[in-house]
């Protein structure tokens, strides 16, 4: 059992945060990133190729992190790569010692500086997250040949609470839990009135018993950022309120950050949330001091 998995089943809060690698070979930067996380998370996100542009491969970039002595959750994207070579990287990672895995379609390549490339979706997030059960549970490949060797592998899957309808995110939130969804990372929470009616219908709908949901949050350093957030990223709702705070605000940074804590301070109040996930973008080494203005440091010890 990996260690996210064991705080999660222990009913502790569980914090994440999100590692990007590099556009190149410097292991440097991953080790550098991890040095500075160690201790205030309980696992990191290893993004594969976000945003559809090229970097150092998600699995490479775990085992560094595991190096480290950080534990890796390891994002797989539907875009880059069909049924064969998911699974192979699969086997792959859990041969490695990689026991957490976040299932996601991935961004359209058109956003990425390889706009012309071909994307392949030859399965969704969905689908692979039923994949990778079954390879795990049944033992067997995607098509129903058998495999060897056990396999240790803490799945989850990703959300939007805030695109409309509502009730269309709570039935695909409801089909990855049933594919095979033991955890969920949230896209990023900026406002909190339209999570919590989200969090009412994910509780009625009884998921919250089923997968362990992790809420979203960026800590944002200027206002430029905040409007990009609310003006140009799919699935988040930036409140007209925070960008005014944001105006007002001395030092843009400290806001970021308070606005951060604030939220981070509301979500551990909202019934079925099992924890954060900090995606510090590009600003890693904040993370600690929001970890600990939250209330959420030190992290638990594994049993």
């Amino acid at each position: 059992m990996s260690a996210l998995q064991e705080i999660l089943r222990r009913g502790e809060f569980a914090v994440t945060a999100e590692v990007g690698p590099p556009k190149g070979v410097n292991r440097e930067v991953i080790e550098k990133k991890c040095d500075g996380l160690r201790g205030f998370v309980d696992a990191v996100n290893i993004t594969d190729n976000q945003t559809a542009i090229v970097r150092l491969s998600s699995f490479a970039s775990c085992l560094i992190a595991k190096d480290k002595g950080i534990e890796p959750v390891m994002q797989m994207v539907c875009r880059d790569r069909n049924r064969i070579a998911l699974q192979s990287d699969f086997l792959g990672a859990c041969a490695w010692g990689v026991e957490n895995f976040l299932c996601l379609s991935g961004d359209h390549q058109s956003m990425g500086n390889h706009p012309q490339s071909k994307n392949v979706f030859d399965v969704d997030s969905i689908q692979l997250l039923q994949i990778l059960k079954n390879m795990r549970d049944e033992k067997v490949f995607q098509n129903g040949e058998p495999l060897k060797g056990e396999i240790k592998a803490f799945l989850g899957a990703g959300a939007s609470p805030f695109a409309d309808p509502l009730e269309f995110r709570v039935i695909r939130l409801a089909k990855k839990i049933s594919a095979g969804a033991q955890f969920i990372q949230t896209q990023a929470v900026f406002d909190l009135e339209i999570f919590s009616r989200f969090m009412e219908e994910v509780r009625k709908a009884g998921l919250d018993k089923k997968a362990a949901i992790l809420a979203g949050v960026i800590p944002v350093k200027s206002l430029s950022a905040l409007r990009y957030m609310q003006n140009e990223v799919p699935g988040v709702v930036v409140p007209d309120s925070l960008v005014e705070r944001m105006k007002k605000a001395k030092d843009p940074k400290e806001e970021g950050v308070r606005i951060c804590v604030e939220t981070i301070e509301q979500l551990k109040k909202i019934e079925g949330v099992r924890g954060v996930h900090i995606m510090a973008i590009s600003w890693e080494s904040i993370v600690p001091e929001i970890v600990k203005e939250a209330n959420l440091y030190p992290r638990p010890e594994r049993s």
